[in-house]
């Protein structure tokens, strides 16, 4: 097992958006550890530090609070509204042995032949919630498309998963699949005759003269 990340950290005493703004423009990113019935720590870290662990795709780590390493999980992401600026961050306490449950992307590996042959690849499924150990958090759940012919599905019952992992969703979910073209416009038509019909009230004509 890889050992694990360590980001350094600094007790926030000001609380509020006013100290978090200052914080932010000063590089730092406000953050809480919380968990395991302990009392929650109002921390900030730095924002390089921060964005080179999150580009490593880490879900666990530890950080640096008053001098002592704690085992994280990081819980919750805040971003701007344009997404692309972090504002605040959650850190969950867990036990090295501990399992969690949390979400992880899922992986397309390989070009699907029945694309190849003029099939549409349609994937219902981008994310999946996962149970595992909390140091065993997998970067993604990889799933091989490369013998994937038109009419054929793969189901969340047919992914080949890490050791450890277990799987939330149903087992019987579409996780990709490759239809005809003509099946994916049978399927928006229909979804498309199902939406309400909107009906709005004509104005009524005046009964008073002017």
């Amino acid at each position: 097992m890889a050992e694990a990340l360590v980001l350094k950290s600094e007790v926030r005493n000001g609380l509020g958006g006013r100290d978090s703004a200052r914080l932010r423009k000063n590089g730092r990113i406000p953050a809480v550890v919380y968990g395991h019935k302990e009392t929650p720590a109002n921390i900030s870290v730095s924002k390089d530090d921060l964005t080179s662990i999150l580009r490593q795709h880490a879900r666990t780590l530890s950080v640096e609070v008053g001098g002592k390493n704690e085992t994280v999980l990081i819980q919750e992401i805040q971003h701007d509204y344009l997404g692309s600026t972090v504002l605040h961050v959650d850190f969950r306490r867990v036990s090295a042995d501990e399992r969690v449950r949390t979400t992880v992307d899922i992986e397309l590996k390989g070009i699907a032949p029945g694309v190849i042959s003029g099939g549409v690849l349609d994937q219902p499924l981008h994310k999946i919630h996962i149970e595992c150990p909390a140091m065993a958090i997998p970067e993604s759940i990889r799933v091989k498309i490369d013998a994937l012919v038109i009419g054929q599905v793969i189901h969340v019952k047919e992914l080949d998963l890490p050791a450890g992992v277990t799987v939330l969703e149903d087992a019987d979910a579409v996780v990709v699949q490759v239809k005809t073209a003509q099946a994916l416009e049978v399927v928006a038509g229909a979804e498309g005759a199902n939406e309400p019909e909107v009906i709005t009230k004509k104005k009524e004509k005046a009964t008073d003269e002017e």
